[in-house]
């Protein structure tokens, strides 16, 4: 699905990655560990197309990233690529359903099915009670199983995630490890997460371990 090659990244004088060769294979769960500043961020930053290697390529299906216009990297996100953050990043005046449906807005499409599909996977994550309720009226975990909700809407390839429990208390961040674990294991969801938590890591069915910018276990 996705090939890493010699993929550099560097701002101003500052290296941060030093050349990763990797490979996400389809159906995947993969956890990126290391310290801060070891580049596990940038990494995922560059999967997602939101940033362009200095050096080297990231293939998606054969297709460089490099080659991609933002309005072609734009679409590729809308379609293929869900994201999830630290932080929910909802919009505060949508409700749950609405904040899930988004990415079908921003892609033209808001139907009776839409609605349906975001219903169903509000359902699924066990929130379907808070579909009509405000960010502000949920509690941190349901919020983020909101912002995961979202990134599954247009049944992305793959998920990336860049520490998605660490703004969590220890309850809601095992509800979310056993969420992704299972939308792998059921669903068959590739999964690549970034995480300081070593619960989560273990859950990986690869882990990746980078420190100073470089890939040292894979």
């Amino acid at each position: 699905m996705i090939t890493i090659s010699g993929v550099h990244k560097n701002y101003e004088d500052t290296q941060v990655l030093k050349g990763i060769d990797a490979h996400i294979q389809e159906g995947d769960f993969i956890t990126i560990v290391g310290a801060s500043g070891a580049g596990k961020s940038t990494l995922l930053h560059l999967i997602a197309g939101l940033d362009k290697a200095s050096k080297g390529s990231i293939s998606f299906d054969g297709q460089s990233l490099e080659t991609l216009d933002r309005n072609a990297l734009n679409h590729l996100r809308n379609q293929r690529i869900g994201l999830v953050f630290q932080f929910h990043n909802l919009l505060p005046e949508l409700t749950a359903l609405e904040n899930t449906t988004l990415p079908s807005w921003i892609g033209g499409k808001m139907d009776a099915q839409t609605q349906a599909r975001g219903l169903e996977l509000l359902e699924e994550l066990g929130i379907g009670h808070r579909a009509h309720h405000l960010p502000n009226e949920m509690s941190g975990g349901e919020q983020q199983r909101v912002a995961i909700a979202r990134a599954l809407m247009n049944a992305p390839s793959i998920l990336l995630a860049d520490e998605p429990t660490g703004n969590l208390d220890s309850k809601n961040a095992q509800a979310v490890h056993e969420l992704l674990q299972e939308l792998n294991q059921k669903h068959g969801q590739t999964i690549v997460v970034v995480t300081h938590n070593a619960e989560l890591a273990r859950l990986g069915t690869s882990n990746w371990r980078m420190a100073d910018g470089v890939l040292i276990e894979n």
